[in-house]
């Protein structure tokens, strides 16, 4: 991997770049690519009705109260109460940290099978246009897949573009927890495919991730959580540029750290702004966090491995026809993520994308970027493949 060239002339050449592509962006999509965000107004209804209920006498806790007094109030809570929640409020039960693993995902089907109800209403609703009703079809779509087996749905809000999260493994027991956190134009729609894109959404990702992990070693209990819980930019715009999203996501995404059961040291695999996200995440991530993996990273909102303040170890990796490697790594008033994760001074260990394909590649099963993925996961460091000349990836898999 070549170095990066820092010389004065390329520098001051990106820099032009950089704010050339900021004022096409401007021109083309505006400040406001998706700032105004839907409202949520089914979990809003059932948040209002929440903050007046009261069960056993007592008023329910705010939403936002920190995950151990959350979880303080469900454990007071008789089973048949816990379950009386969950099926009256499932919008609320389901998103809840601190509320039992086991009883969110009861939340969520109930919410899933209400958003199926609604949505089949909308695909017959003859006031919407054909685009409108085609959508509604692709919603029924999603919500039918997510309902279908046993599927363990930690989080789920149709509202706006919709947000979701999905476990693979047994949380409650895991030894180790692995979360993928994607990047641009994740929402329920894009949550999961088939076929030959299938690994590269979020829900692919997870169970490729599961499945290697379980492979690499086959004693431990693990489990994956495909969080797509946050607002993602839509396409390459301004959103995508600007780390508002990013640091919108990290609040969510610590929330969800704190509120893990258990004590099981927990991985992060952050792809494309997902590492953005983790970026601006790190300094407050729980301690039990151990490591922060980025793959194809336009920057972490850092100018080192250092300035991010984790006690995490951080692993990069980058496909060499990833195209991410053609944007400027360079921050100018907002606008940019900083220093390139993959460039040696950065300080991350960078491990091998071999057999990844493009951008989306890295979680395809039978590749270096998987595999090492998975290592990871699992604390075996001993067999991560670490890039040919980063010394600092070498040290640590024979430390």
């Amino acid at each position: 991997m070549t170095s990066f060239d820092s010389s004065p002339t390329l520098t001051a050449w990106r820099a032009l770049l950089a704010i050339a592509v900021v004022f096409v962006m401007l021109a083309t999509t505006g400040w406001t690519a998706v700032r105004h965000q839907h409202s949520a107004a089914p979990r809003e209804v059932a948040l209002a009705s929440w903050a007046k209920d009261r069960i056993a006498g007592h008023a329910l806790p705010d939403v936002g109260a920190p995950a151990s007094r959350l979880a303080h109030f469900f454990t007071a809570l008789t089973a048949g109460q816990q379950v009386a929640l969950a099926d009256k409020y499932p919008l609320v039960v389901g998103n809840l940290n601190g509320a039992p693993v086991e009883l969110r995902y009861r939340a969520n089907r109930h919410a899933l099978a209400q958003a199926e109800t609604a949505e089949e209403q909308r695909t017959q609703d003859t006031r919407l246009s054909p685009d409108g009703r085609h959508q509604a079809a692709q919603r029924l779509a999603r919500f039918r897949s997510l309902l279908a087996g046993d599927r363990q749905i930690l989080t789920f809000d149709p509202s706006g573009r919709g947000r979701a999260a999905e476990v693979f493994g047994d949380l409650d027991r895991a030894d180790r927890i692995s979360v993928v956190v994607p990047g641009v134009d994740t929402n329920l729609l894009t949550l999961e495919r088939t076929g030959a894109k299938e690994n590269a959404a979020p829900v692919g990702m997870a169970r490729s991730l599961y499945e290697a992990e379980r492979s690499a070693r086959p004693a431990s209990h693990t489990a994956v959580i495909a969080w797509a819980d946050y607002t993602t930019p839509v396409g390459i715009g301004m959103d995508a540029v600007l780390g508002g999203l990013a640091s919108e996501g990290a609040v969510r995404l610590n929330a969800l750290l704190e509120a893990l059961p258990g004590t099981s040291d927990v991985s992060l695999f952050c792809h494309s702004y997902g590492s953005v996200l983790c970026g601006v995440a790190a300094h407050d991530l729980p301690t039990r966090v151990s490591d922060i993996a980025v793959a194809g990273s336009p920057g972490m909102r850092a100018d080192s491995a250092g300035a991010l303040h984790t006690r995490a170890r951080v692993w990069a990796m980058r496909d060499s026809d990833d195209w991410i490697a053609e944007v400027p790594n360079m921050e100018v008033g907002g606008l940019g993520h900083g220093a390139d994760p993959v460039d040696p001074s950065f300080g991350a260990r960078i491990v091998s994308a071999s057999g990844a394909i493009g951008h989306s590649g890295y979680f395809e099963p039978g590749t270096e970027s998987l595999d090492n993925f998975a290592a990871i996961g699992v604390g075996a460091y001993d067999s991560v493949t670490c890039a040919s000349s980063d010394l600092a990836c070498h040290r640590e898999i024979s430390g």
